[in-house]
């Protein structure tokens, strides 16, 4: 049981109860069965339940370690697309003139870039955390908004035609 318990410690280090949560908590099940089992004197029980809780224990380490590693790429990528829709909205945003009224700038798409900016930030940190859950339930939303502040304020390019003399 004490196998089971550190095993259990262990994979709560490496994520599992985030990234391996149906494994992680059938290990706790199991070792709170084992428990019982013994309270009950029904050693062979209680040390079934015991490896079978050390053993979904690593299971639930190596599970949290390999979905820990895709979530982190997943929200790096994620990280990368707003560092880059943010410089194509900051490049073409067009600033606001001083004597417009807030309500007024409020409507205008490229007004949200700051907001935008700061929850691209907060979303760093929340990275830097390890926090890669808030980084991908985050960012796709923003990405869009910005994409669609360069979309809306980009000047389409006007092709020139041979000039007539």
């Amino acid at each position: 049981m004490q196998q089971a318990r550190s095993a259990i410690a262990a994979a709560r280090t490496t994520g599992a109860e985030t990234y391996a949560r149906d494994e992680f908590t059938a290990a706790q099940d199991a070792l709170t069965q084992a428990e019982r089992a013994v309270r009950d004197r029904d050693y062979r029980l209680a040390l079934n339940r015991a490896l079978d809780s050390r053993e979904r224990a690593q299971t639930a380490a190596t599970e949290a370690g390999d979905h820990k590693a895709l979530a982190r790429a997943d929200a790096d990528r994620l990280l990368i697309q707003a560092a880059a829709a943010l410089a194509d909205a900051r490049r073409t945003s067009i600033p606001i003139p001083p004597r417009v009224s807030a309500r007024t700038a409020a409507t205008v798409p490229h007004a949200h870039v700051a907001d935008d900016e700061v929850a691209v930030q907060e979303a760093r940190a929340a990275f830097g955390a390890e926090n890669y859950a808030a980084v991908t339930a985050a960012l796709p939303a923003i990405i869009e908004d910005l994409q669609r502040v360069t979309h809306d304020t980009e000047v389409p390019t006007q092709t020139t035609g041979r000039r007539r003399h």
